[in-house]
C-alpha cells in the first residue's frame, strides 16, 4: 500500500512538472496524460479512493486540452467510480461531465447508461426527487437509441417512486404504456400482468371505486387474458372491499393473495395506505350514527 502511494506521488510530480515545462504541439499534454493515468491507477491501488478521482479530474483536463473528447469522458467515469466510495456528491458531478461530453460526441447510449447510474447513487442517497429526475432522462436517451428493456428499466423505477410520492396518475400512466408496449413483444409479454397490477393498485390509492372499475375493463380489453389472473381477480376484489367499505374483506383478500404469491414491499406498502384510508372512512361512518 504504502509502496504504491509513494509510487503514485511520483508520477503525479513527473506529471505536473511536465506541465509546467515546455512541449511542442500539445505534447507535454500527452506526456502529463500517460503519468497522470499511471498515479490514478497506483492510488487506486492504494486505495486511496479521492486521491485517486482528483487525479483522473487532471487527466481529463489533459485529454480536453487534446480535445480527446472520448478519453475525457472515460476519465471523469473513473473519477466518479472513485469517487463513489467517499463522496457521492463528487461523483455524480462527475458523471453529469461524462454525460455532456459523450452528449456533445454523439455518443447517446453512453449517455444514457450514465444518466441512469446518476440516479441509482440518487436512489442510494434516498434523494428520490432527484433519483426521478434522471431516471426519466435515462429513459428519454434508451428510448431514443431503442434499447427499449433499459428504457423500461427506467420508466419503472420513475413509476414506483411517484407512487411513493403519491403522484398515482402518473404512475399509472407509466405502467399502461409499458404494459401495452409488452403486448406487442414475445418475450415480454408475460410481465404484462405484473404492470396491469402495479397500475392498479395506483387506481386503488387514488380511492376513486368508479376510476378503478373503468380501469379494470380498460385493461381487460387491452389484455383479453387479464380477467382469468389471480391479479385481476386481486384488484376486482379490492375494489368491492372499498366499494363496501369493508375493512375485514379487504385483509381478507390480501391475505389470501399474499400467501399464494408474496407482495413486494412497493405493493405492500401501497395496499396499507389504501386499507388505512378504508379504515378511516369506516370510522368517520361510526362517528356518524
Amino acid at each position: 500500500m504504502a509502496d504504491q502511494l509513494s509510487k503514485a506521488e511520483e508520477f503525479e510530480k513527473k506529471a505536473e512538472k511536465k506541465l509546467n515545462g515546455w512541449g511542442l504541439f500539445g505534447s507535454k499534454y500527452e506526456d502529463a496524460s500517460d503519468l497522470f493515468d499511471k498515479a490514478a491507477n497506483s492510488f487506486k491501488l492504494a486505495k486511496s479512493w479521492d486521491k485517486a478521482g482528483s487525479t483522473y479530474l487532471r487527466l481529463a483536463s489533459c485529454h480536453l486540452k487534446l480535445e480527446s473528447k472520448h478519453e475525457a469522458a472515460q476519465a471523469y467515469v473513473d473519477a466518479a467510480h472513485c469517487y463513489k466510495k467517499t463522496n457521492i456528491k463528487e461523483a455524480v458531478s462527475c458523471l453529469d461531465h461524462a454525460v455532456n461530453i459523450f452528449c456533445d460526441i454523439g455518443r447517446l447510449s453512453m449517455a444514457a447508461r450514465y444518466l441512469k447510474e446518476i440516479a441509482e447513487l440518487h436512489e442510494s442517497e434516498q434523494n428520490i426527487e432527484q433519483a426521478v429526475v434522471y431516471f426519466e432522462k435515462a429513459a428519454d436517451f434508451f428510448q431514443n437509441e431503442e434499447v427499449t428493456t433499459s428504457a423500461n428499466q427506467c420508466k419503472q423505477k420513475v413509476a414506483q417512486f411517484a407512487a411513493q410520492l403519491e403522484q398515482y396518475q402518473k404512475s399509472i400512466e407509466i405502467y399502461e404504456e409499458i404494459a401495452r408496449q409488452s403486448l406487442s413483444n414475445n418475450l415480454l409479454k408475460y410481465g404484462v400482468k405484473g404492470h396491469l397490477l402495479n397500475a392498479g393498485i395506483c387506481q386503488l390509492c387514488k380511492g376513486d371505486v368508479v376510476a378503478i372499475s373503468n380501469a379494470l375493463e380498460r385493461y381487460q380489453e387491452l389484455d383479453p387474458t387479464f380477467s382469468g389472473t389471480r391479479e385481476y381477480r386481486l384488484l376486482a376484489d379490492i375494489a368491492a372491499a372499498l366499494d363496501e367499505e369493508d375493512v375485514v374483506k379487504f385483509t381478507d383478500v390480501v391475505k389470501d393473495f399474499d400467501s399464494m404469491t408474496p407482495l413486494d414491499s412497493w405493493k405492500t406498502t401501497l395496499l396499507l395506505r389504501v386499507k388505512e384510508k378504508l379504515k378511516a372512512k369506516e370510522l368517520e361512518e361510526d362517528d356518524l350514527t
